[in-house]
């Protein structure tokens, strides 16, 4: 992926949130967001691996997963996640792990859901993350909002009204494309275009069985869900 995005002569890669959390890789995710990420955001199970986050609420798998990270991360992994915050702004646009109403834990997968958001984001337009569905939702003046899944190649035009863009998911993608998903802003076009990227699905699935993870988490790649 990082190679993909390379080639898009990008300036800058943010990054979301959700470092870690189903994979069996946490140091490595972290290293490559230290060296290529000039933005990074907590994401829920960022904050449940360093334990500012109880897993109480997780779902089964979920909560394996991150209490096998918060005992296999290396202490300069868990160190660096605890200088991440849920939330931030970049120029004008706000970025949020999960929405501007909730950074940490709401899905926004719904218009319903968007323009409660809209009704209290202060940015025009937003940056969300983890739903891992790559999505757009948007609302020109007192329409109602418009939202839906975007595929490879598709191109958003956020220069009008408002917005709320999500890249998708480059590690466990759910939207039933199985490849990494990430978005591009032109932020002099005011455009956003969504990309898919093949990856090495069956290494990662190594990896998390040999890792001691339920192997559902391995699985599921192969499925994009």
């Amino acid at each position: 992926m990082l190679a993909d995005i390379s080639g898009h002569n990008t300036d800058e890669l943010w990054c979301l949130g959700d470092l870690v959390g189903y994979g069996a890789d946490p140091d490595a995710c972290v290293e490559l967001a230290i060296e290529h990420a000039s933005v990074s955001l907590a994401g829920n199970h960022d904050l449940a691996a360093i334990g500012a986050l109880a897993v109480d609420d997780f779902s089964e798998l979920a909560r394996v997963a991150a209490e096998w990270t918060r005992e296999h991360a290396s202490e300069a992994t868990l160190e660096y996640l605890n200088t991440l915050t849920p939330s931030a702004t970049k120029g004008r646009l706000g970025l949020y792990h999960a929405s501007p109403r909730d950074p940490v834990w709401e899905y926004v997968v719904s218009p319903e859901q968007a323009a409660e958001c809209f009704a209290v984001q202060p940015e025009r337009v937003g940056l969300i993350g983890h739903s891992h569905l790559a999505l757009a939702f948007s609302q020109q003046g007192a329409a109602p909002v418009d939202g839906r899944i975007h595929g490879d190649g598709d191109l958003a035009d956020w220069s009008k009204g408002r917005w709320l863009l999500n890249p998708g998911s480059v590690g466990q993608p759910r939207d039933g494309d199985r490849r990494a998903a990430w978005l591009e802003l032109d932020l002099g076009t005011q455009t956003a275009t969504y990309h898919r990227v093949e990856y090495d699905i069956e290494a990662a699935i190594e990896a998390i069985v040999e890792a001691g993870l339920p192997p559902v988490l391995g699985e599921r790649l192969r499925l994009g869900q």
